[in-house]
């Protein structure tokens, strides 16, 4: 496909009504070059030939400096399932900014979100961070000072934050590969170097891949028997494949959890939550977990606000089914134009992946993707009035803001590409 000329006359085509229509987000981004290394903030922003510059949000849609509304799937990396300026959030930010933005200090929005928390995914502890990848690495950290062990072991294909990335003592197995767990364990413990954890996203988020049946439960099983904490990554699929995450839509529960993303409403916060055994050297202050930021006062009046009034039970229910709606006009889409491609949808997260059979672990995914493809569809759908998400694999986020007309008008945009690209994709 990379070579396929009908794929580059489409991409310049669409490059160049996409530079036609954005002035002001281009003016904005060479000024921010001359400050912002690559021009943005984080190196997740970047896309091509330049990001959107973003002024407002309101519900599902974004709007750009040059004043053009978009449907967003992006939804902040998957952190906005509210919607944007949700009333109930955006009210509970106000009243706690009238009264003390930061304190450093206990409050009782920080105690409600845990009750919240430890109600959700059934593990009774908790301690908040800024970031997914402070819980991630957090999470490392405490389960690296209780067991006085340092490896760590790690499904392929989760991401676990910059820092963790840079973790020595991190070995690597496939993700839906319970034996190569097993023996992994195995050779650790030979080797006079046993592990301090198993760390893994319960369902990749790249391309949603989906644990496969028994999977999660014999990590749990093999984690137990060679005495090492299971930790599961749900920065991604926390609050957002289900009110518990992955705990939740596939009832296995680990020793400690990372959750961020959306729990703080469009606000940074995270968390890490364990059982009583886990997380009792931080209880006891044998394990420091600490910094200025957390329980931050303003993000934990929002994420009460989110928890207990905008991702209610309803509003799971309400992403399941637009969810399903979604990924069945996908394949749909894919069927009809006869190009090779799957989707799957977890509650609010999915994906619609240019892949011919179902992919089981990050190589598979690897293997099926096509970067090409991929950077022609943000652009296209930009054009045709969608956000999704930049120089990434397209994956899409639902929030409570989201309705039928919107999801079939991402599943028409994608179904227009499809028919251009023909046969011949």
């Amino acid at each position: 496909m990379s070579r396929s000329p009908e794929l580059r006359r489409l991409r310049e085509r669409e490059l160049a009504r996409f530079e036609a229509a954005g002035d002001e987000s281009r003016r904005r981004g060479e000024r921010a070059a001359g400050v912002l290394s690559g021009g943005v903030a984080s190196s997740f922003q970047l896309a091509s030939p330049w990001p959107l510059h973003l002024v407002r949000g309101e519900g599902p849609l974004v709007v750009d400096a040059d004043g053009s509304a978009r449907i967003d799937f992006h939804n902040g990396f998957g952190a906005m399932l509210q919607g944007h300026a949700h009333p109930a959030v955006v009210s509970a930010i106000e009243r706690r900014a009238r009264q003390g933005t930061h304190f450093a200090a206990p409050g009782e929005d920080a105690t409600v979100v845990a009750e919240e928390l430890a109600r959700r995914w059934g593990l009774p502890r908790w301690r908040f961070v800024n970031s997914g990848s402070e819980a991630a690495l957090d999470a490392i950290r405490i389960a690296r000072g209780a067991s006085g062990r340092e490896t760590v072991v790690e499904a392929a294909g989760g991401y676990h934050g910059l820092a963790a990335t840079a973790l020595a003592g991190r070995e690597r197995v496939p993700f839906n590969d319970a034996a190569a767990l097993e023996a992994k364990l195995a050779e650790l413990a030979a080797a006079g170097r046993p592990a301090a954890c198993v760390i893994l996203e319960p369902a990749l988020m790249l391309g949603c891949v989906e644990p496969l049946p028994g999977y999660l439960a014999a990590v749990r099983e093999l984690s137990r028997r060679h005495d090492v904490a299971l930790i599961f990554d749900e920065v991604k699929t926390g609050l957002s494949i289900a009110a518990g995450g992955a705990v939740e839509r596939y009832g296995v529960r680990p020793d400690l959890v990372a959750v961020g993303k959306a729990l703080g409403g469009g606000l940074p916060a995270a968390a890490v939550g364990g059982s009583e055994e886990a997380m009792a050297a931080v209880g006891e202050g044998t394990i420091a977990q600490a910094g200025t930021y957390n329980g931050n006062a303003l993000a934990m009046a929002a994420a009460r606000a989110s928890l207990l009034e905008v991702l209610t039970a309803a509003a799971y229910e309400r992403f399941e089914a637009l969810g399903r709606r979604l990924a069945e006009a996908c394949e749909e889409a894919f069927a009809s134009a006869g190009v090779p491609g799957r989707a799957v949808a977890l509650g609010a997260r999915g994906s619609a992946v240019f892949a011919a059979a179902p992919v089981r672990d990050a190589a598979g995914f690897e293997t099926a993707r096509q970067p090409e493809l991929e950077g022609l569809l943000w652009l296209y759908a930009a054009n045709r009035g969608l956000y999704l998400t930049p120089a990434r694999p397209q994956n899409w986020t639902l929030s409570v803001a989201h309705g039928e007309a919107e999801i079939d008008r991402y599943a028409a945009v994608l179904g227009e590409l499809l028919e251009e690209l023909g046969s011949g994709a």
